[in-house]
């Protein structure tokens, strides 16, 4: 998750994922106001699994049934105690963890001290380790990567748990911050970085992206103190007593505070409870925001398939530019009921149900969900009119670190560069076909961009040679 950031000015980091796992989103000047109003193609066929033979050109391939998550993923066991009095939160963390290869080493990434929300005063500083109830040693190569040697087998398991703390720091647009009363915490605890098939991914946090943590869906529950009168916006449902359980989700996130709430239900296909709550003494209507994302997750839920989670949740927050996006949470700032919300939302199949290595391939997560925005907000012809800069054009398969060195045409070589790649693919229809087939092979697991070009293909068979014009191969 990165934060999104205008034109020609610093990327603001957002979603730890929009991004990831999270970044905020602003829109570019140059792009038409937002549109409240929400058509989507007409896709009949986005649904029912069969075995059909290929259809002829321009009809939609059935698509498949969705994938399931692995039956080997993590179990994440929190707690979480906040004392915005002392500015600290303490905690443990707990995983029940198999790798699907041979590794000689535990990485847990700590993104508390990642350097954006360290030099607003953020520190996680984690504790002793303990493996199968045996004292472990650990060490810190760097601020943000915490090393376990422990020789482990393919397909055995083992059960690590540490405690630790983090240091609050002050007002900041990032994913962990303190504002009066409110405070956020997104990528925040102790988390490992394993993704199956290819180890450990310890990519380093990025300017233009907060981190870069690779989590698989895993299962999280969490006990969750916090003062009297407080109250927890959160990924995931609660019980009503400090409990909360997120099964095959890749984080857990939160906000602290003082909220004025609006919730309603909706069955497209599934029972999703909605709910957005804004921080006491900002303007926002949270009923507004639930109006927008009862309409953009029905229309979602037709173009991508079913959203996969029974909750979604949107916290308001102060002193946050656009939005950071988690599984089944979203924290966005004032001013973001259009884009944004759109945007964010769309994450929660681009990122939180296909995963993806962000700090590898940033477009995986970032150009879909844009795509996703452009036709919910019907400003997809102001996407392909924007120019694109000599230092973006044909960088879309870029990583990280090259936007890193590129801030200022970030946003337009991954945001808005890859809308102008899916459209000049074909109809906005069989683009949403495509990403329909996408989403379904590939949920649950982190996608490379061989399976998006896999799922292109079915639909354009001409997708490999357009995507490589655009730097975007198989083998990269």
């Amino acid at each position: 998750m990165k934060l999104v950031a205008g034109v020609g000015a610093l990327v603001i980091l957002a979603c730890a994922a929009c991004g990831g796992s999270g970044k905020p989103t602003t829109a570019p000047t140059t792009l038409a106001p937002t549109s409240s109003t929400s058509t989507a193609p007409a896709l009949s066929t986005t649904v029912a699994p069969t075995t059909a033979a290929t259809p002829p050109p321009g009809q939609c391939p059935a698509v498949p049934a969705r994938a399931q998550p692995r039956a080997d993923r993590s179990r994440y066991d929190l707690t979480v105690d906040i004392q915005p009095a002392s500015n600290t939160v303490t905690g443990t963390v707990a995983v029940h963890f198999t790798p699907d290869l041979p590794t000689d080493r535990l990485v847990f990434r700590l993104w508390g001290n990642a350097p954006e929300v360290a030099g607003a005063g953020s520190k996680l500083q984690p504790g002793p380790v303990t493996i199968d109830g045996r004292a472990a040693a650990s060490q810190q190569p760097d601020a943000t990567t915490l090393v376990v040697p422990h020789a482990i087998a393919a397909n055995h398991s083992v059960d690590v748990s540490l405690p630790w703390q983090l240091t609050l720091p002050g007002a900041n647009r990032d994913r962990i911050a303190r504002v009066g009363d409110n405070v956020r915490l997104g990528s925040f605890f102790p988390i490992l970085s394993w993704e199956p098939g290819v180890g450990w991914a310890t990519e380093r946090p990025t300017v233009a992206h907060g981190e870069t943590a690779t989590t698989p869906a895993a299962d999280f529950t969490a006990h969750v103190t916090v003062p009297p009168g407080y109250d927890v916006l959160a990924t995931g449902v609660p019980d009503g007593n400090g409990n909360w359980s997120a099964p095959t989700a890749p984080d857990f996130p939160m906000t602290v505070g003082h909220f004025t709430k609006a919730t309603a239900t909706v069955n497209a296909p599934n029972p999703v409870q909605i709910t957005v709550g804004v921080q006491n003494g900002m303007q926002e209507r949270p009923a507004d925001f639930v109006a927008k994302l009862t309409r953009v997750i029905q229309q979602y839920n037709q173009r991508f398939g079913p959203y996969p989670w029974p909750s979604y949740t949107l916290g308001i927050s102060p002193e946050l530019g656009g939005g950071i996006e988690f599984p089944m949470y979203v924290m966005q700032g004032s001013g973001t009921l259009g884009r944004t919300t759109s945007h964010e939302l769309a994450h929660e199949w681009f990122y939180g149900l296909v995963e993806n290595d962000q700090a590898r391939d940033p477009f995986l997560d970032e150009s879909l969900a844009s795509w996703a925005e452009s036709i919910a907000e019907n400003t997809l012809s102001t996407f392909i009119s924007e120019k694109i800069p000599p230092d973006a054009a044909g960088q879309l398969g870029s990583p990280m670190t090259y936007w890193d060195r590129n801030l200022g045409a970030y946003y337009v070589g991954i945001y808005v560069q890859g809308t102008k790649m899916l459209s000049s693919l074909g109809p906005p229809a069989m683009v949403d076909c495509a990403l329909a087939q996408y989403v379904a092979a590939n949920a649950y697991h982190v996608a490379r961009r061989a399976d998006l070009i896999s799922a292109l293909t079915k639909v354009f068979p001409n997708a490999p040679d357009v995507l490589a014009q655009y730097g975007i191969r198989a083998d990269r």
